[in-house]
């Protein structure tokens, strides 16, 4: 049996008790952190916490030879622990199918997600966010340096649908990209593009949620990338047009300008 366990926002704590309970019961403990991670407890502490050893995977081990360690769920409980919940990530879809072809039973034991814990920090109606997208650092190729477009393509399609946009920020090795790395970088792909629409938008940032010191700030994207939200993770919205509630939200909630209350559909 290969259990998913997710393991909520931000530390120990915020495992569910059935998730607690498939990890004792477990013969082996893995655990992925680089698609999420918790950062208010480490793998050791973790570990501690569970009663149990936990081996933390590669990404490699995770994308390209998962089998190996998967294998192991044929004949044992294995748990395998992520951050926030299990199947938000298509990484984790593509290992449950991997272990249903290997003839591995599976379960899920669900957590809290950043999905969820947005709207229910900003104030934003769940049901207006249209496709999420992430936004990944530049990279060098051939001297140059490259700049994805394609986060500010799915902002400015939902912007014309009405929806509000998700925006995943990058985690690389010990680097976490910020909501004003994020939003600074918005605004570059609009200039390579050529558009003037985000110049002029609102962003929503939230960092450490599901912590004591959770911060929520709204404000125009030009003004966010300065902006200083503390330590990670962050993650980035940018909404369309709002309901007078959700101005009202962000008003309250995030300190997002006054001038939206009026800009705001009844």
């Amino acid at each position: 049996m290969l259990s998913f366990v997710g393991l909520g926002l931000y530390d120990e704590k915020d495992v569910s008790v059935r998730g607690l309970e498939t990890i004792k019961d477990a013969d082996l403990v893995f655990a992925e952190f680089y698609t999420s991670r918790l950062m208010g407890v480490s793998p050791e502490r973790l570990a501690e916490f569970y009663g149990k050893d936990v081996r933390l995977l590669s990404r490699e081990e995770v994308e390209t030879s998962p089998e190996v360690w998967m294998s192991e769920a044929q004949e044992k409980k294995v748990a395998f622990l992520v951050g926030g919940d299990p199947m938000i990530s298509t990484t984790h879809l593509d290992l449950r199918l991997r272990a249903l072809k290997m003839g591995i039973k599976t379960r899920i034991v669900h957590s809290s997600s950043i999905v969820t814990a947005v709207s229910g920090l900003t104030g934003l109606q769940n049901y207006r966010f249209g496709r999420s997208t992430s936004i990944p650092y530049p990279y060098v190729a051939r001297g140059k340096r490259i700049v994805a477009q394609s986060p500010r393509d799915v902002v400015v399609d939902n912007l014309e649908r009405d929806l509000h946009t998700l925006l995943f920020l990058d985690i690389q090795m010990d680097r976490y990209m910020t909501v004003s790395e994020g939003a600074a970088l918005l605004l570059e792909m609009e200039k390579i593009a050529g558009g003037d629409r985000l110049a002029s938008a609102l962003g929503v940032g939230v960092a450490r949620a599901g912590s004591e010191d959770a911060n929520v700030l709204a404000d125009w994207l030009p003004n966010l990338a300065e902006r200083d939200l503390g330590g990670p993770l962050h993650i980035l919205v940018v909404p369309a047009r709002l309901h007078f509630m959700e101005a009202e939200g962000l008003v309250a909630l995030a300190g997002a300008p006054q001038e939206i209350l009026k800009m705001a559909k009844p």
